[in-house]
């Protein structure tokens, strides 16, 4: 090869290098676009071409964006990296100040299902205050869980009955009944909680993990009446 060839070959490299850093500021821009069919389109693109200059761009989108179905993509973007480069930036991500960011980077962390992320879900988020934040590190966990560890975490889980509404209720239920016999335990102590409340929860969880196929707003509705009528104490937790 002679000197004029390398010098091409050279600038050639150059060239591809910089278009390919050109394209991928252009895509990252595109996250950041005011219409959501745009940002939908620049995640598209940054998950079918993964790099990991897309990684830090990607997880700090997730954090501030406000369209459930853009936030999916962007979850389906940072899936298609490697899980070496985008562990690091969740496990920094679930200790944000922001309420949005650390339940995004949780349900990344589920979604993902390496096992090496269980020790960023902490007692304290599995009773975070944002309800949001706390149904996703109940998703989170119960992936990530350790083999042996399952009574454990069902104990922990078992501290947030009666919480929230409706579907904060249900997500909790449904992270215990994924857990399997090993609540059944944990259920026993709960329906015989003092709360009215979380008694009627636990009961509800239980009729859910014997059939799982119950309605959850049936099985609230009558585990109320049986944890009032059968039950002492005070309502509340």
């Amino acid at each position: 090869m002679t000197i004029t060839e390398q010098d091409t070959n050279t600038n050639t490299d150059t060239d591809t290098t910089a278009a390919a850093a050109a394209a991928a500021v252009r895509m990252l821009r595109g996250l950041e676009d005011g219409s959501s069919s745009v940002r939908l389109r620049a995640a598209l693109a940054v998950g079918s071409a993964p790099d990991p200059r897309f990684v830090p761009g990607l997880v700090q989108r997730c954090a501030v964006e406000p369209e459930f179905f853009v936030r999916d993509m962007l979850t389906w973007a940072l899936i298609r990296h490697p899980v070496s480069t985008t562990l690091p930036a969740l496990l920094a991500e679930v200790r944000s100040d922001r309420a949005q960011a650390r339940s995004q980077a949780l349900h990344t962390l589920s979604k993902i299902g390496d096992r090496r992320g269980w020790p960023a879900i902490t007692p304290a988020l599995l009773s975070d205050a944002d309800d949001e934040v706390a149904r996703s590190a109940w998703r989170a966990a119960v992936v990530l869980v350790p083999a042996g560890e399952e009574a454990e975490l069902a104990a922990e889980l078992a501290t947030q009955f009666g919480r929230g509404g409706r579907e904060t209720q249900l997500s909790l239920s449904r992270a215990l009944v994924a857990l399997g016999d090993v609540i059944v335990p944990v259920l026993l102590a709960a329906t015989t909680a003092p709360g009215p409340r979380a008694r009627a929860h636990a009961l509800a969880t239980q009729r859910l993990l014997r059939d799982p196929d119950a309605g959850f707003e049936l099985a609230i509705e009558e585990a109320k009446r049986v944890a009032v009528l059968d039950g002492p104490g005070q309502e509340g937790r």
